[in-house]
């Protein structure tokens, strides 16, 4: 089919099946994927490794917050980490997609992940470090989001997803070091 300029905008039925036989061995990257599905999948492992680095942090963080007006943040923390692995199933199943395999190795974690692996004893500071890496996520993701534009519309959309939950985590820990005394109004 062709548009009011004489594009084709459509495949004709029988060309379009004629390109989903060839190369199936690449699934769901066609050839009218946008991308470069190596450089994607390099890209996505830091990413899984940023949210993986965030599970760890929030999930240590729930365990150990102390003091009276504990409990809340302790729950925060928590539902935080469970936002996060959510984020970094997500990300690993769209590695997964695109031919590649997600790297959770352990051992090189913390120098994949944009965000850093910060621990204290203090209340406010662990909710300041939480605020610090949600910044560098939000900060990270709009620049994937950019990068990817419409050359990758999934993974683009799916950042976008990630990057709106990872803004209402940076309100959440502004919110919770206001209240806990960690900045001014």
């Amino acid at each position: 089919m062709t548009d009011a300029s004489g594009q084709t905008f459509l495949s004709d039925v029988t060309q379009l099946r004629d390109k989903a036989r060839r190369g199936i061995e690449r699934g769901a990257v066609t050839d009218s994927y946008g991308g470069d599905a190596g450089k994607t999948i390099e890209i996505l492992q830091t990413v899984l490794a940023t949210e993986l680095v965030c599970v760890l942090r929030y999930t240590q963080n729930a365990i150990v917050a102390t003091g009276i007006a504990s409990e809340s943040v302790k729950s925060e923390f928590a539902e935080h980490a469970k936002e996060e692995q959510h984020h970094a199933m997500q990300v690993a199943e769209r590695i997964n997609q695109l031919g590649g395999s997600p790297d959770m190795n352990p051992a090189t974690l913390t120098e994949r992940s944009a965000a850093e692996y910060k621990t204290s004893d203090d209340l406010v500071a662990m909710i300041r470090e939480n605020l610090i890496a949600e910044r560098i996520a939000i900060e990270h993701y709009r620049e994937l989001v950019r990068y990817f534009g419409d050359k990758d519309p999934v993974t683009r959309v799916m950042l976008e997803g990630i990057l709106a939950v990872e803004e209402e985590h940076a309100a959440d820990m502004l919110d919770l070091m206001r209240t806990h005394g960690g900045t001014e109004h």
